[in-house]
């Protein structure tokens, strides 16, 4: 079956946490969070959750795997803590729970991110994987890095990501 087979059973619906890591920003200010959640909306998808968590391994660890455990999203957007700050550390609190890693994310994400910001692309650890059957997205906290990972790489394969993942593929 070809990719085009595949994105025709894709989810149509689907169901999104999303998790914005700063110390500095309320959900009220949140522009990246905010965005993905208007986007979400707009793009069909039922938006379960939005929180901010502070910039503390433990405190995110805490935070995404209540949200997978007891809301179970299709995807989970995580925004923020992707830098080479000391602070940063969502890319730590996350990988080691994958149990499958969307390699071509970060290099995908990292071509585009080239095309717009130049060599400035290579501070971002942006990342993707799959904890139990949530896929989770973890991005810059710049809202135009939200945007383009959004509109250009997951929007587009969400539902095909979570028909994978839920096995109905």
């Amino acid at each position: 079956m070809g990719h085009q087979e595949h994105k025709k059973n894709a989810l149509k619906k689907l169901s999104i946490g999303i998790i914005t890591v700063s110390t500095t920003r309320t959900l009220a200010e949140d522009k990246s969070g905010l965005w993905m959640k208007k986007r979400a909306i707009k793009e069909g998808h039922e938006v379960l959750v939005h929180r901010v968590v502070g910039d503390d391994q433990q405190l995110i660890e805490r935070a995404a795997w209540k949200i997978i455990m007891d809301m179970a999203p299709n995807i989970l957007l995580m925004t923020g803590g992707t830098g080479l700050n000391p602070t940063d550390v969502t890319i730590e609190a996350m990988r080691p729970m994958f149990v499958k890693e969307l390699t071509a994310f970060s290099t995908l994400f990292t071509l585009l991110s080239y095309e717009e910001i130049d060599s400035s692309a290579i501070l971002s650890r942006a990342t993707a994987g799959v904890i139990n059957e949530t896929t989770v997205f973890c991005l810059p906290g710049s809202i135009n890095a939200c945007k383009l990972a959004c509109k250009a790489l997951i929007f587009p394969e969400a539902g095909h990501i979570a028909a994978h993942v839920n096995k109905k593929l």
